[in-house]
């Protein structure tokens, strides 16, 4: 809305939702410093001052961002922790989904938001308890299916941040080739050797979920 409460006219090009996709697009590709109301603007081709009807400031922007962040990256680790499982293979594999799939945790995001926290004290506050709460729910999956407190917190530790790191390095490696590791990886999260029904169904989930990220 305008600082009058009047709604844009009908023919302003750019949505409130155009605004959120190139901040965040510009966000994930060139860092918050980047993210700036004129630059926006004239890639969306439009007037400075639409962009005030509907943010009321730049910083009404980053909190959206920050918004979209937070509702679906630690949501999705975190729902999926909870998910029952019959065992600890099953279970893990049920947090993997979302590392196959962009559309649950988009870690180009997540790493965006990460940076963004190195130069922002309060931001990094955020993601710190982020953290907490993905490492909480993780730590709690491993309890549940038998693990002693101490070592479901490190297998957790070790789960959450190889995959941080994996994003981190920016690893090259296609779907097949990921995927070809799944059995070694659940022997070291889990301590347990994976049966190859298990196997043969994630891997047939994998490939007809997988959404690389963009």
């Amino acid at each position: 809305m305008s600082p009058e409460g009047q709604a844009p006219a009908a023919h302003t090009k750019a949505t409130r939702q155009d605004w959120i996709d190139l901040a965040l697009k510009t966000l994930i590709s060139d860092g918050v410093e980047q993210v700036k109301i004129l630059p926006l603007s004239q890639s969306l081709k439009v007037s400075r001052s639409s962009f005030y009807w509907y943010f009321q400031s730049r910083e009404d922007l980053l909190a959206a961002l920050l918004e979209i962040w937070a509702g679906t990256n630690t949501p999705a680790i975190v729902s999926r922790a909870q998910r029952p499982c019959p065992n600890i293979t099953d279970a893990v594999l049920a947090v993997f989904e979302c590392f196959l799939d962009s559309t649950l945790f988009d870690p180009k995001l997540d790493f965006a938001v990460r940076e963004w926290s190195r130069r922002d004290p309060e931001i990094r506050r955020i993601v710190d308890q982020s953290d907490d709460t993905r490492m909480q729910a993780l730590t709690k999956m491993f309890a549940r299916h038998g693990f002693a407190p101490n070592e479901s917190f490190i297998r957790a530790r070790i789960l959450y941040y190889m995959q941080i790191g994996y994003y981190a390095l920016d690893i090259a490696e296609t779907l097949d080739e990921r995927l070809a590791h799944s059995r070694d990886y659940l022997i070291g999260f889990t301590g347990e050797i994976p049966s190859q029904e298990t196997l043969d169904r994630f891997i047939s989930f994998a490939k007809s979920n997988t959404h690389p990220t963009s």
